[in-house]
């Protein structure tokens, strides 16, 4: 099975840390990460061992910006690509007739590339630098495929992954900082199916 969707990248930065040394007003807890949301196409590819046992890939890439809150409100830190495939091994349920709802669990390993460093000011903070690690996580989901014929189908799906990579950075090309984002996004999406 193949699968078009338009995916929403959201992510959910509660918890990610900022350690800029000798500058407690500055760190985590009182500064954190925003990351901004993002839409995208996505393809996935779907391979069943039997009626009931299926593996998942799915395949997008995406841009998100990064910026800071509580005490670096306002501070432009930059923005990076992320190439995150996924990998899961699905349970599909066949009783329900044309409903086919699935549950998964796997493996996501994300790739930052085209980095930059925002290179703009904010009380006389820059970051001129950025840098963030790839990262291995867990991946959980659950959707749904409404098969219209014997080929064609509706699908919904939402997954969570577990993504917190390190990172460091370089204000006023002097001070080193360094952290972990909690991304920790939720992939919603829907689209349509074609079973062969």
């Amino acid at each position: 099975m193949i699968r078009l969707r338009v995916l929403g990248v959201l992510p959910d930065t509660a918890g990610s840390s900022v350690n800029v040394p000798g500058t407690p007003l500055l760190s985590s807890p009182n500064s954190g990460l925003s990351i901004s949301d993002q839409a995208i196409p996505e393809l996935d590819i779907t391979y069943f061992f039997t009626a009931n046992l299926a593996a998942e890939l799915i395949l997008g890439v995406t841009s998100h910006h990064v910026s800071g809150n509580g005490a670096l409100t306002g501070l432009d830190i930059g923005k990076a690509w992320l190439l995150p495939p996924t990998l899961t091994l699905q349970y599909h349920f066949t009783d329900f007739g044309p409903l086919k709802p699935y549950v998964g669990a796997g493996i996501n390993y994300t790739v930052f590339f085209n980095q930059s460093a925002a290179n703009t000011s904010l009380a006389g903070l820059s970051v001129t630098d950025l840098n963030i690690k790839n990262q291995f996580g867990a991946a959980v989901q659950f959707g749904f495929d409404y098969m219209l014929d014997r080929h064609w189908g509706l699908n919904f799906d939402v997954k969570k992954l577990w993504l917190r990579p390190e990172y460091s950075a370089t204000l006023n090309n002097a001070i080193a900082v360094t952290g972990r984002a909690h991304i920790d996004p939720w992939l919603v999406s829907g689209g349509v199916a074609y079973k062969f």
